[in-house]
C-alpha cells in the first residue's frame, strides 16, 4: 500500500530520479534512512520497474513515429503480441478494445526502416492486417505516472 511519503518520494524522483537520497529527503522533510528504507521498499514491490534515461530518439537516428493498429486471428493475441514486443524497433503493445486487437508503438530511422518492419509483421503467423498511422507533432509523450 503507497503511503504519502512513498508518494512525495515518488513525486521528488519524478522531478529527477538522479538526485541522491539525501536531496530528496530534505526536499520532501524527511530523513535520507527513511527514503532509502521506502525506496527499497518500492522496487522490491515492483512499483519502481527501474531507472532509464529519458532520450531523444531522433539524437539516435530514430525520427519516425508510427503507431499500427493491427487485427489478430484464431485467439492468437498474447503470443503474438509477444512476438511483435521483441522487435527492437516497437516501444510499445497494447491488448485494445474495439475494431482492432492491438496498437503497437514503433520508432524507425525513415520510411524504408517502417516499410521492412510493416512487412515483417504482415509475415508473421496470425498477424491478418495492419493500419500505419504516422505521428507528425508530439505533444505530449510523459512516463512518468501521477502520484
Amino acid at each position: 500500500m503507497i503511503d504519502e511519503l512513498d508518494r512525495k518520494i515518488v513525486r521528488a524522483m519524478n522531478r529527477n530520479a538522479r538526485r541522491s537520497f539525501r536531496d530528496i529527503a530534505r526536499d520532501i522533510g524527511s530523513s535520507a534512512t527513511a527514503v532509502i528504507h521506502a525506496v527499497r521498499k518500492l522496487e522490491r514491490a515492483g512499483a519502481i520497474k527501474g531507472y532509464v534515461p529519458d532520450v531523444d530518439p531522433r539524437y539516435f537516428g530514430l525520427h519516425l513515429v508510427a503507431i499500427i493498429a493491427v487485427r489478430i486471428s484464431q485467439g492468437k493475441l498474447i503470443e503474438t503480441q509477444e512476438k511483435i514486443s521483441l522487435d527492437p524497433h516497437v516501444s510499445a503493445v497494447f491488448d485494445v478494445t474495439g475494431e482492432w486487437d492491438s496498437f503497437i508503438v514503433g520508432r524507425f530511422a525513415d520510411s524504408e526502416d517502417l516499410n521492412g518492419f510493416i512487412k515483417r509483421l504482415l509475415s508473421i503467423r496470425h498477424v491478418d492486417r495492419t493500419v500505419t498511422h504516422l505521428v507528425l507533432n508530439v505533444v505530449k509523450d510523459e512516463k512518468r505516472v501521477p502520484v
